[in-house]
């Protein structure tokens, strides 16, 4: 696969993500599709995919949903460096290292989100942060 496709994939996958995502519930949560589309392909196809995938779908998604620009793509950025280490430390399950790095940036991708979206804007007013991740 090559670069182009996967910019053009994050591209399809943040129009889904903002989209279609905000009416699919699952139990009380969203699944955040450009996140896992950029773990996947960090995983099997390499770094250089994935550090694509991750700015150039944090950037569509920011310009969509009209957040600050680049704050997603720093976000699935740091996402990847992450899903990178995780994916050369359990290089022999290729699928887990997958279901293992989606479950924990599952939980650290929102949380940097609201730390980032704080440190550019006005905080987000949430009650619990973490009961909201």
């Amino acid at each position: 696969m090559s670069l182009t496709l996967a910019a053009v994939g994050a591209v399809v996958m943040s129009l889904l993500q903002s989209t279609i995502i905000p009416y699919l519930e699952i139990g009380g949560a969203k699944p955040d599709l450009l996140l896992v589309y950029t773990v996947i392909l960090t995983i099997v196809l390499g770094l250089d995919h994935g550090l694509t995938v991750a700015f150039v779908g944090g950037l569509t998604i920011d310009a969509i949903a009209a957040r600050p620009l680049g704050s997603t793509a720093f976000v699935l950025l740091l996402c990847v460096g992450v899903a990178s280490l995780l994916g050369r430390l359990l290089a022999r399950g290729r699928s887990a290292s997958i279901v293992v790095a989606v479950a924990l940036l599952g939980v650290v991708s929102p949380a940097l989100a609201l730390v980032v979206y704080g440190a550019l804007r006005t905080p987000v007013p949430v009650a619990d942060p973490f009961a909201s991740i």
